[in-house]
């Protein structure tokens, strides 16, 4: 998007109702045009080969193609940021929103409920414009089809080995995040044996959803964060993700939740986890920084670097943005870049003697 031009949108949504909705929250600022609207996967795909906006808003539960088959078809033939908008309590949607952000859509935002008794933006509609106006600053890719998640693991129970330097692991993420994690975590050895705290950023009413499908598609233990929860209560390899809207510290071997400040406009925030990490656990943490918009965890990764603790990024080939990862990387913070499928083995090789342990580094 070029500075002082607007940004132009289409919106693809069955629902008249919910459609006029999206359309009148865009049109409420001066700084977004809405160039079209469809209401099937057809329409869509169509529309914005005939358009070229900057951003699609996207119904997964569309009739005849799909919403998804849309978002498919358009991040192969006519990439364009694309914003899922669904639904967090419809199971189906929510599958095909996951599959979606696998195939290129960069976020994912509830569907409006409501509105406010003046009839004015509410807070939905600020959220909305918000990200509509993040979204289009995305370049996107062709994506020649996607491969989806790697084959699940055998199910076999991890091995601890206490000889191993390290007592927890910590994983941040942001757009692009959902299938990162969950690729780095089906891709974890079976006998990974730290406790795992994860870091990201999705709307709140999609906390539990997102979860309850990563305990899914990774058959490991999955919960969201509880306050004055003991660290050492947190099971070998068992995943502990931070609930949306509340930041995740470590202090001393506790999780402690708070609703302090935004860092970065995100709550929860990457570098809150990481600094209370490298704080309370030092050279013992193993930190990664995924995919996502901006800056957060960058700083938090450096500090669990000068503290002695080992820190990997992924790179640019395999991030959808390598906005945070790229900071790491820009910052020094970053003792390994490495693609998506290799950061699973290298967490794996710190439960016994490794060459990633030897930290050579990527300056």
């Amino acid at each position: 998007m070029t500075t002082g031009r607007t940004i132009r949108v289409l919106v693809v949504e069955d629902s008249r109702t919910v459609r006029a909705r999206i359309v009148a929250a865009l049109r409420s600022d001066p700084a977004i045009e809405v160039v079209g609207e469809a209401a099937d996967g057809t329409a869509a795909i169509d529309e914005c080969t005939r358009l070229r906006p900057d951003v699609v808003t996207m119904d997964m539960m569309l009739p005849g193609m799909t919403g998804l088959a849309a978002t498919e078809h358009l991040m192969q033939h006519c990439p364009t940021p694309i914003l899922v908008i669904s639904s967090a309590d419809n199971r189906a949607g929510f599958i095909d929103t996951i599959a979606a952000l696998d195939a290129g859509a960069v976020d994912v935002l509830e569907k409006p409920v409501g509105r406010d008794p003046d009839g004015g933006n509410d807070a939905w509609d600020r959220e909305f414009l918000r990200t509509v106006k993040l979204v289009s600053k995305i370049k996107v890719i062709r994506r020649v089809g996607h491969r989806g998640l790697p084959a699940p693991r055998p199910a076999e129970a991890p091995t601890p080995d206490p000889a191993h330097p390290y007592t927890v692991a910590a994983i941040g993420a942001s757009t692009g995040g959902p299938t990162a994690v969950a690729t780095v975590l089906r891709t974890l050895p079976v006998t990974f044996a730290l406790p795992l705290l994860l870091v990201l950023h999705v709307h709140e009413s999609f906390g539990v959803a997102f979860a309850n499908w990563l305990q899914e598609v990774t058959e490991r233990p999955v919960h969201l964060a509880i306050s004055g929860e003991p660290l050492s209560r947190v099971g070998p390899g068992e995943v502990v993700m931070a609930p949306p809207g509340q930041h995740l510290r470590v202090q001393g071997s506790t999780l402690i939740l708070t609703s302090e400040a935004e860092r970065h406009s995100c709550r929860p925030s990457v570098d809150i986890l990481f600094e209370s990490l490298a704080l309370s656990h030092g050279p013992r943490v193993a930190a990664v920084l995924l995919t996502g918009m901006g800056r957060d965890g960058a700083t938090g990764l450096l500090e669990i670097d000068r503290q002695g603790g080992l820190t990997i990024a992924q790179d640019e080939a395999t991030s959808a943005v390598f906005g945070m990862p790229g900071e790491a990387v820009r910052l020094g913070a970053a003792q390994h870049v490495l693609g998506i499928d290799a950061i699973g083995p290298a967490l794996g090789r710190l439960t016994v003697p490794s060459d990633l342990a030897a930290r050579v580094r990527y300056r």
